[in-house]
C-alpha cells in the first residue's frame, strides 16, 4: 500500500512517504510509496496510528512501533505503478560465527520468512557461510561451489521458490591445490536452485583502522579476475559486487553502464568504518549510478576477535534510504520500482552528460 503524508515546506509542496518503520519483532518494513508488509493485526493497527500521528509530530511511538524518518520524494517523480505490482526484495542481516550449521539454520529462517512475506529475491551478507577466527580456520572451513553448503542453499531456493543472492561465499576454486587460497565469491541462485552467476571479489580489504581489528584479506584470498555482467532477475538487472568494492566508484559505474538497475553490496563492515562510511557510500553509489542499491550486512559480535556494524539497507535511485535494519539480526523489505528508476534517469540524465574523453586515464593514474 502507499502511505503518503502531504506537507508544505516554504513554497514547495512535497509528498512525504514513510520510508522506515521498526517493530518490536525486530523486522523493518518499507513503504516509500510502495508497500508495508503486515506481521499481524496488532502491528497493523499500530502502523495506521503512527501514520496519523506522524503527520502531526514525526517520531511519536506506540507500543514500540515508531516512525524513524519521513523522506521527501519529488512529486514530479511519484510512481504510477500500483505498489502490489512491484517486486518485493528482502535483505537479511545475520551474525555469522565459525559454526556453519548454525549459520545456515539462521539464514534459512530469514529466507523462509522472506518467502512467506512475498519476496521474489532474498539477499544474504558477505560471509553468510561463516566468519572464522583466523586465516587458517577460514581455509579449513572453506568449500568448493559444488560442496554440501551450496547444495543446502540450492534446495532452500527451490523450497521457497525465490532467488537468492549469496554474498561472499568462501570458495575453494579450481586452483585450490596449487594456491591453498580461496575466492570471496558472490553466488546468485534462481528460484529453481540453479547457479546463474558468480562474481569473485576483485578488491581485497587489506587495511589497518585504528580501534578496529586489522584486516588482511589477501592472506587467504585471491582477487577475482573480472566483473560479472548484470543479471536479469524478477526484480530487475542486478550488478554483483562485495563489501570493499563499494569504495571504488569505477566498478559501480561500469556495472550501471552495462545495464545494471540494482547494485548489491553484501558486506561485513566493522564498528569504526560503519558509522562513518556505510550509509554515505551506499547512498553515493545509488545517486551517481541512479540504481537501486541493496546492501545486506553482518552485525554484532561473531567471536572474541571480530564484530560487525549491521544496518543493512536499501537505497533508491534518488539516494533515499527506503528500508534498513538496526544492529541486530533480522530482515528489511523494499519494493523495486523500475518506472521510478527510469524517471530519475530521465529528469537527471547524467549518463548523457558524461565526458569519457576526459576520464581516459582514471583507471591508471600517473605516478
Amino acid at each position: 500500500m502507499t502511505t503518503t503524508v502531504n506537507a508544505v515546506s516554504g513554497s514547495h509542496e512535497t509528498d512525504y512517504t514513510i520510508s522506515q518503520l521498526t517493530s518490536p519483532l525486530g523486522f523493518f518494513r518499507s513503504c516509500h510509496g510502495q508497500s508495508y508488509c503486515v506481521q499481524d493485526a496488532k502491528e497493523w493497527l499500530g502502523f495506521i496510528a503512527n501514520q496519523l500521528l506522524s503527520s502531526l509530530c514525526p517520531g511519536l511511538r506506540i507500543r514500540g512501533l515508531s516512525v524513524l524518518c519521513a523522506q521527501p520524494r519529488p512529486r514530479a517523480m511519484a510512481s504510477s505503478s500500483s505498489s502490489w505490482e512491484l517486486p518485493l526484495v528482502a535483505v537479511c542481516q545475520v551474525t555469522s560465527t565459525p559454526d556453519k550449521q548454525q549459520n545456515f539454520k539462521t539464514c534459512a529462517e530469514l529466507v523462509r520468512e522472506a518467502a512467506r512475506l512475498g519476496a521474489c529475491l532474498a539477499f544474504l551478507p558477505e560471509a553468510f557461510d561463516f566468519i572464522a577466527r583466523d586465516p587458517a580456520e577460514t581455509l579449513r572451513l572453506s568449500e568448493p561451489l559444488g560442496g554440501n553448503l551450496l547444495e543446502d542453499y540450492t534446495q532452500l531456493a527451490r523450497e521457497c521458490g525465490l532467488w537468492l543472492s549469496l554474498g561472499g561465499f568462501h570458495e575453494r576454486g579450481q586452483d585450490w591445490e596449487q594456491t591453498q587460497k580461496i575466492y570471496n565469491c558472490h553466488v546468485l541462485l534462481n528460484s529453481k536452485g540453479s547457479v546463474v552467476a558468480t562474481y569473485r571479489k576483485t578488491h581485497l580489504c587489506d587495511v589497518e583502522i585504528p580501534g578496529q581489528e586489522p584486516m588482511c584479506e589477501s592472506n587467504s584470498t585471491i582477487p577475482g579476475p573480472n566483473l560479472e555482467s548484470p543479471v536479469s532477475t524478477p526484480a530487475g538487472k542486478i550488478g554483483l559486487a562485495i563489501c570493499y568494492d563499494m569504495r571504488f566508484p569505477e566498478l559501480s559505474l561500469a556495472l550501471a553502464q552495462a545495464g545494471a538497475e540494482i547494485l548489491t553490496y553484501p558486506s561485513a563492515f566493522g564498528p569504526i568504518t560503519g558509522p562513518a562510511h556505510w550509509e554515505v557510500l551506499l547512498r553515493a553509489r545509488a545517486i551517481e549510478t541512479q540504481c537501486y542499491v541493496v546492501a545486506a550486512a553482518q552485525c554484532g559480535r561473531h567471536h572474541e576477535k571480530r564484530a560487525s556494524y549491521g544496518h543493512s539497507m536499501v537505497v533508491d535511485p534518488w539516494g533515499t534510504v527506503m528500508a534498513r535494519c538496526s544492529e541486530k539480526p533480522g530482515l528489511c523489505l523494499a519494493r523495486i520500482d523500475l518506472n521510478y528508476l527510469r524517471q530519475v534517469r530521465q529528469h537527471l540524465p547524467v549518463f548523457q552528460h558524461r565526458r569519457p574523453d576526459l576520464y581516459g586515464n582514471l583507471g591508471h593514474p600517473q605516478s
